[in-house]
């Protein structure tokens, strides 16, 4: 057991360095649609159930809205992802149900929760973590993938053993922001096909219990983009340029002092620990620009020279 801590703390500390913020990766406007779009996420990508959402929510954001909508309506908005006729079906008679028993508004417990047409433990776990900030460990098929894979747990069938697994190994005030952390390493670095255990930042140390090369990070390199899958550093820009995406901060608490590599479009960009805090802090701006470290340097040094031409003319 105590070799099983070291690993999970180490695999932390990885963890905690890479992905220091974890933005929520669907777009909502309130609880309501938030609700709808973990229900949409099933069995589909985070970035299609964001494309659908945006016609979705611009129709109907609320209950009521919603209940009026004809399902045939609803299903031709929503095609785009699986299972389509199915989500629509609930997501009709989930809004109604919201009206008559609950106010209109999302519950606030599992049992009520999962009384809803097509919402299921983890649909219930995501927004009892995200909404309700209770801690939970929701477990996706990346999750379920890296937990077999560390040797965290043994269950390959069932995603609730893993779950408990889970939850029995990790501290429980750091559920929320882990079960972001993992979703974003699994889909950028420990994915389910073409993954080589020499090259991931997790897996190239994990079974041998070895310290993790936390320094030596930026040797490892994302796996190749995906079309719909929504990845880290894309969502935090999307979020600075748009903050109104999500009404949901990260559950993160210990973003690092230190300066955090992450990959660009067509560079690397230095995000510190003040630019991450202004993400939390300047929600109400629509834009934000993150000046690459190289523009930082030119525009301190060209200060720097400003200040000594005063001292001369002094």
């Amino acid at each position: 057991m105590a070799s099983l801590l070291k690993r999970s703390g180490n695999i932390q500390s990885v963890l905690n360095r890479l992905y220091p913020y974890p933005p929520v990766p669907l777009n909502s406007v309130n609880d309501f649609t938030f609700l709808i779009a973990v229900l949409l996420s099933a069995q589909t990508t985070d970035g299609k159930v964001n494309e659908v959402t945006r016609e979705l929510f611009r129709v109907a954001n609320t209950p009521e809205l919603m209940a009026k909508l004809d399902q045939t309506e609803v299903q031709r908005i929503i095609q785009p992802v699986g299972l389509a006729p199915t989500k629509a079906k609930n997501i009709v008679a989930l809004s109604k149900l919201l009206i008559e028993k609950f106010d209109s508004k999302v519950p606030c417990t599992y049992e009520d929760l999962e009384s809803l047409p097509g919402v299921g433990h983890k649909t219930a776990s995501v927004v009892m973590s995200t909404v309700y900030k209770e801690a939970a460990m929701p477990v996706d098929t990346h999750i379920h993938r890296l937990a077999l894979r560390w040797g965290l747990s043994k269950d390959e069938k069932s995603p609730d053993n893993v779950q408990k697994d889970l939850m029995a190994i990790f501290p429980k005030e750091d559920w929320n922001i882990l079960h972001l952390q993992l979703i974003y390493f699994g889909r950028e670095y420990c994915t389910a096909k073409d993954h080589s255990p020499s090259e991931c930042p997790i897996c190239s140390w994990v079974k041998s219990d070895r310290d993790p090369p936390i320094d030596k990070l930026e040797q490892f390199v994302p796996k190749k983009k995906a079309k719909g899958i929504v990845y880290y550093n894309d969502r935090i820009e999307e979020l600075i340029a748009s903050p109104s995406l999500t009404k949901y901060e990260s559950p993160s608490k210990m973003v690092s002092s230190k300066v955090v590599i992450v990959e660009s479009v067509d560079s690397k960009i230095d995000i510190k620990n003040d630019i991450a805090n202004d993400i939390k802090e300047e929600t109400g701006k629509k834009k934000r620009v993150v000046k690459k470290i190289e523009n930082k340097k030119s525009s301190s040094e060209s200060e720097k020279k400003t200040v000594s031409k005063k001292m001369k003319l002094k």
